[in-house]
């Protein structure tokens, strides 16, 4: 009898599936509450409005920033002025909500009849006087996630090159006003003295300056900003900002860093169009992925981090409650948002064995030092290394879990029911993208939501319902 030898590296497949993914329109329900100060206005037909209005939920009292511009039939034969009816649709944003900057989300049908939406929003612009941005977050992506991608893309040409000069206090010259910019740095010098603000700044190490980019709740950006300037780096800006008047300065020569790996088409345009140094870094989910993305930055300003391996220590000996709950387990990803393999490397970290890690697109490049560290991870726990499966062909994945059994499958709300249905405990993987997931602080959220289901069923094993609940999935 032989024994199968376990793969030594990761391994790579490709099964050309359909996507299973919501559309990237989604990205609006996160940006217009990031970007406070935006309006979105979607370009798009019918089923794209009923769409955001049951996927966003939401409630009656709020006015959200958003808006739906439904192209009708004569449109869709190029047959009526688009110029006009989107001029209309402008002035009445700017009249009614008088944004800084006004969003238009391209969808499958504006690509469908070739509408020159690029053409037509700086003409516009400067009718109106408000910032016009293009986006084309539509159906022809992989993941809804790129949605965001496509939009912060379309937000980094629009940062400006320079940083503005002011005149100094005392009235003899100018200097760059980078301070003024940077709302992070003002929420958190907010209250303080100036003498206090000064002494704050000696505590930076020189290093060029930073920009992070990826979109996240405003606790996390600050958690992450003030994990940084502990080992004496500042960061110069994140973007998207809170507010488009406050996007970050990019330089030729500016690093930057991403904090989702869905972000490869923002990380490509910050390199080839603004000259930016991409710091190629693990991302920050998971104590150890946090610990690694600092860790990479601080060696490339050639900073000796301090303190991060206790930091490390402390978060997993506070994680131990719920570690213990899946440590041996497995676990199955299907493919959703293109943070499987992140995911992957921070539950192998907990003591799960990957089986499989399904992803509608990998971006090798952007994604390298995240597989550099599954690969190293699964060495070190002593597991198996994951096949990583681009595209993958949904009735094939059912098969392997059928013949797996994995403890838990993390998937898409399409599938969830139905593999519950036949015993198969699932998590929906679009919650992990509007949970806080980020930093040291939230390894904890993430493992709150991996175990829910292996609660749930202790708990009914406790009152003794988890027998009639399998004779109703056989039935």
């Amino acid at each position: 009898m032989t024994v199968a030898q376990q793969p030594t590296a990761l391994n790579f497949e490709c099964e050309t599936g359909n996507y299973h993914t919501f559309c990237p329109i989604s990205c609006v329900a996160w940006l217009y509450q990031k970007i406070e100060d935006s309006f979105f206005l979607v370009i798009g037909t019918k089923t794209c409005g009923y769409f955001l209005q049951n996927a966003m939920g939401v409630m009656i009292f709020a006015e959200p920033r958003y808006a739906m511009a439904e192209l009708e039939e004569g449109d869709i034969s190029a047959k009526l002025n688009d110029y006009e009816e989107l001029k209309r649709l402008c002035l009445q944003i700017k009249r009614d909500r008088n944004p800084s900057v006004i969003v238009w989300i391209g969808t499958c049908t504006t690509e469908i009849i070739k509408m020159d939406l690029e053409g037509l929003a700086p003409k516009l612009e400067g009718e109106i006087g408000i910032p016009i941005v293009v986006a084309r977050a539509n159906g022809l992506d992989y993941a809804f996630t790129q949605g965001e991608d496509t939009v912060l893309a379309a937000m980094a040409n629009r940062c400006p090159d320079h940083a503005p000069v002011v005149e100094n206090e005392k009235g003899d010259g100018l200097r760059p006003a980078i301070g003024d910019r940077n709302a992070i740095q003002k929420l958190l010098n907010f209250g303080k003295k100036k003498e206090e603000v000064v002494q704050e700044e000696s505590e930076y190490v020189d290093h060029p300056p930073l920009v992070l980019f990826g979109s996240l709740p405003d606790p996390v950006v600050t958690q992450l900003t003030l994990e940084l300037k502990k080992q004496g780096i500042k960061v110069s800006g994140w973007l998207p900002a809170k507010r488009f008047t406050e996007l970050p300065v990019l330089e030729e020569g500016y690093y930057v860093a991403g904090v989702n790996p869905f972000l490869s088409r923002t990380a490509t345009t910050l390199m080839r169009r603004r000259k930016c140094k991409l710091i190629g870094a693990p991302f920050p989910i998971g104590p150890d992925g946090t610990r690694a993305w600092i860790e990479k930055i601080c060696s490339v300003f050639g900073i000796t981090p301090k303190g991060l391996e206790e930091r490390e220590t402390q978060i997993w000996a506070g994680l131990e409650d719920y570690v213990k709950l899946i440590r041996g387990k497995s676990v199955f990803f299907m493919g959703d948002n293109l943070l499987e393999v992140s995911l992957a490397r921070f539950l192998v970290r907990c003591g799960m064995t990957v089986h499989e890690v399904g992803i509608p697109y990998m971006d090798k490049r952007y994604q390298a030092a995240e597989l550099a560290m599954l690969e190293k991870a699964c060495l070190e726990m002593g597991v198996p290394m994951p096949k990583i499966v681009e595209k993958p062909d949904n009735y094939n994945q059912v098969q392997r879990i059928y013949d797996l059994q994995p403890d838990l499958v993390i998937t898409g709300m399409a599938h969830a029911n139905p593999l519950e249905a036949r015993g198969i405990n699932t998590k929906w993987s679009v919650e992990f993208t509007f949970a806080q997931i980020h930093g040291f602080t939230n390894a904890r959220d993430i493992l709150e939501l991996v175990t829910r289901p292996l609660r749930r069923n202790n708990n009914l094993k406790d009152l003794g319902w988890d027998k009639l609940v399998k004779e109703e999935a056989k039935i």
